[in-house]
């Protein structure tokens, strides 16, 4: 089950960045059209440093500090660095998965969640679910912003079997 789990988790980061390399410029990820508070470089931020601070430094081990207050300041950050940021992710969250204790999903997990202690089997759903939510928001976002509704191939069933 962790392994299917640990490819989801990877299909999904791997669609954020296809999500934002089918941007046209830097400008439009970080764009926020009227109604939308968070643009799609601020929601990728989020979810890197969210999934980096619960799975790559709790339980993979990293020294990753998590600049919650920063994810969510707007502060354009390039491309570029935007899928380094997602690779690393990619990598921190499959290190974690990869740990025995991911396994022992009715055991404590490291941290609390939003002030709340869940098992690590609630911990990993929960910030699987988190990460899609987001991203089905960034996935709006291009195509509100773009007038694009263009699919990335979200959901490929083949990048997890």
């Amino acid at each position: 089950m962790v392994e299917y789990i640990s490819k989801t988790y990877d299909r999904e980061l791997a669609t954020l960045a296809d999500q934002l390399e089918a941007y046209p410029d830097q400008e439009s990820i970080w764009s926020t059209p009227d109604g939308i508070t968070n643009s799609a470089g601020t929601l990728a931020l989020h979810m890197c440093g969210n999934l980096r601070h619960f799975l790559g430094m709790a339980v993979a081990g990293t020294e990753y500090v998590r600049d919650r207050p920063f994810e969510f300041a707007g502060t354009p950050v390039g491309t570029a660095e935007l899928l380094q940021i997602i690779k690393s992710t990619r990598h921190e969250v499959a290190a974690a998965l990869a740990k025995p204790q991911s396994a022992r999903f009715d055991e404590p997990f490291p941290l609390p969640i939003g002030g709340v202690q869940l098992t690590v089997g609630q911990a990993i759903i929960h910030l699987l679910s988190h990460l899609a939510y987001h991203l089905g928001q960034v996935d709006y976002h291009r195509r509100l912003t773009l007038g694009d509704n263009t699919s990335v191939g979200a959901l490929s069933i083949p990048r997890i079997v």
